[in-house]
């Protein structure tokens, strides 16, 4: 899977990200969900390296990519400490400007890239998410995940092969099946018990301070500035809400956005409906050469 594409182990201030890449032209970042790896994307990037430099990688904690020390305040696995690797990731590419495309925990953390590097990140499309923190707490998985350790990690490494599946099978569309290849990668990927606790981490994370970050951007009015694509899974049930759109209009001014007829896998469930949003969105939007930095690049603060 992605064979074509040429690997890189790239050092960051946190740790060290794993990425997949290929295609030249405007850079396009491409971050996965949970429990999934950049093998996500396998459908849907050699599409748009056709056209761009697409660049996937492990998000911090997951897949091939390297762990942090985990922190009472959990700060090693907020959004912003993963977006920071992400700018890092991308400036050693040769990239300061670049679209962003983020499904699932992936969003968080390219909707978090999008507030805290405003001038570098020229479009974001996310998939099967919203920034409402208190709606996604309500969720069976939040609640487990985001206890306290060592409750999710024992339960889940009891058998993390069949916590991993059963969460596949439970979010997709009835009737689809993730073919043996993925399955393989992201059992593989699973059994760590390094990648377990990491991810529990996201979790707790996003149950504190991802979300103390949100509340303070909504405190000072703060918006994304570019372009926002918001897509989502109209067979995927399980807390998803109605109102997409609206909600995604009050963080950003510029959002289009519709429904698939899949679950909560777009890129896995339904790669050609997929492209065929997000490529007339990118070639909009990266019309001027993403590659050109405007505005200011510096990192915000990381914050407790």
């Amino acid at each position: 899977m992605l064979e074509e594409f040429g690997t890189r182990h790239i050092k960051t201030a946190g740790t060290e990200i794993f990425l997949r890449h290929a295609g030249h032209g405007p850079a396009v970042l491409l971050l996965h969900g949970y429990p999934q790896t950049h093998v996500e994307w396998r459908h849907v990037a050699p599409a748009l390296a056709k056209q761009y430099t697409v660049v996937c990688p492990d998000l911090r904690g997951y897949g091939a990519s390297g762990h942090a020390h985990a922190d009472p305040t959990h700060t090693a696995y907020s959004k912003r400490a993963m977006g920071n690797d992400l700018v890092e990731v991308m400036e050693s590419l040769g990239f300061a400007r670049f679209a962003v495309v983020g499904h699932d925990r992936g969003g968080r953390v390219a909707y978090r890239l999008a507030l805290d590097y405003q001038a570098r990140v020229a479009a974001l499309c996310v998939l099967d998410i919203v920034p409402n923190m208190a709606r996604a707490l309500g969720g069976f998985h939040w609640g487990l995940l985001a206890q306290p350790e060592p409750l999710p990690e024992k339960l889940i490494g009891s058998d993390p092969d069949f916590f991993m599946e059963w969460i596949l099978r439970a979010w997709a569309a009835p009737g689809f099946v993730f073919d043996s290849e993925a399955l393989t990668a992201y059992r593989e990927a699973f059994r760590d018990r390094n990648v377990i606790h990491a991810t529990c981490e996201d979790y707790r994370a996003g149950a504190t301070i991802d979300y103390a970050h949100d509340l303070e951007d909504q405190k000072h009015g703060r918006k994304i500035l570019c372009p926002v694509l918001a897509l989502w899974g109209e067979r995927d049930a399980a807390g998803k809400p109605t109102d997409f759109l609206q909600i995604w209009r009050q963080w950003a001014d510029d959002v289009i956005g519709a429904g698939i007829k899949c679950g909560h896998f777009l890129a896995e469930e339904a790669p050609e409906e997929l492209l065929g949003h997000l490529k007339p969105f990118l070639e909009r939007t990266l019309a001027q050469k993403a590659s050109t930095p405007t505005g200011n690049m510096s990192p915000p603060r990381l914050r407790g």
